[in-house]
């Protein structure tokens, strides 16, 4: 049955999200008629909403201009499915570079009443994934907003941007699509400066910077295709996936973002790493201090063995044959 105060307070979600929705609409939407629904405004206006109603043909109901609701109003299933998804996207490694998941739902958690505070707290407690944790590339939260905006409005923007090999370059960039791949934000769209299309890492973007110019994107393009089918013919690149026995947290602190990503499984950190040189990669696993199990590629292998003759060879090295 539907009380006459939850329809109010529909009307006033209503309010919120479709302004301007006349008075025949809202009352189909809540399953009444017109005149009660000058009543529920009457009494949210009595509660302190400022509800505005405009006649004529292009009028209809509104809460007042730059009027701001107080804390959100969920219910228990609309509470469960925003902790759920904080939850998830933070397992998947979705989240930016902020603790934004942790504060959001300590903020949830502040404003719920108790009776459904506690159910959701056991929830987060207990409620477990089959996917193993990720700690992934985060793009900053600016720069995801900013992306995702050019892309919807089709405005080129501008990008600072920082290659593997720490090149720094400016260009202009009509962005397609924003892209979450195996726990890496891409960008793709078409580079100005190459002139061609092309798939950016979205935590090497320094910054990005809307403009005035606009475009038009290639009909039937889908960017989910376009990027996997590059990161398949990209060339001279190593998969690297490396089994490290340590603590994930302590590992992630040692190894940079930018370049591997770390999950969390039963018999220890798995690193997967995407790289030109393999030199590169064995350097890096040589400066960490857990015992680590090469899965893959198998000439990963070879390079640490170079690299450890080179070190024995130096550590052997007699002080009469240093160079002067």
């Amino acid at each position: 049955m539907s009380y006459p105060l939850t329809r109010v307070l529909a009307l006033l979600e209503l309010l919120q999200t479709h302004p301007g929705l006349t008075g025949t609409q809202l009352a189909d939407r809540l399953g009444t008629d017109v005149r009660t629904v000058r009543r529920y405004a009457a009494r949210l206006r009595d509660l302190g909403i400022p509800v505005e109603s405009v006649r004529g043909r292009f009028g209809g109901y509104r809460l007042a201009r730059g009027y701001r609701m107080p804390p959100l109003m969920l219910t228990n299933e609309e509470a469960l499915v925003v902790m759920l998804g904080l939850l998830a996207g933070e397992r998947l490694g979705m989240s930016t570079t902020a603790p934004a998941s942790a504060g959001a739902l300590a903020k949830i958690e502040r404003v719920l009443p108790d009776a459904l505070r506690e159910p959701l707290a056991a929830m987060r407690d207990t409620v477990d994934f089959t996917a193993n944790t990720v700690l992934a590339q985060a793009p900053q939260t600016g720069i995801l907003l900013t992306l995702a905006q050019a892309c919807r409005s089709a405005h080129t923007v501008g990008l600072h941007y920082r290659s593997w090999y720490q090149e720094h370059t400016e260009r202009d960039v009509d962005p397609y699509g924003v892209i979450f791949h195996a726990g890496c934000w891409y960008l793709v769209g078409h580079d100005h400066l190459r002139d061609s299309l092309r798939t950016f890492r979205m935590d090497r973007i320094e910054s990005a910077t809307p403009s005035a110019s606009t475009f038009t994107a290639p009909d039937d393009f889908d960017p989910v295709t376009y990027l996997t089918a590059s990161l398949a013919r990209t060339p001279s690149l190593w998969q690297v996936e490396v089994l490290i026995d340590g603590p994930i947290d302590d590992i992630s602190r040692r190894l940079p973002r930018t370049i591997a990503t770390l999950t969390a499984t039963p018999t220890g950190v798995l690193l997967r790493a995407q790289v030109e040189r393999l030199e590169s990669m064995a350097h890096l696993l040589a400066s960490i201090e857990w015992r680590f199990t090469v899965r893959r590629p198998d000439q990963l292998r070879q390079s640490l063995k170079d690299l450890a003759q080179q070190l024995t060879a130096a550590a052997e090295r007699p002080p009469e044959d240093t160079p002067e």
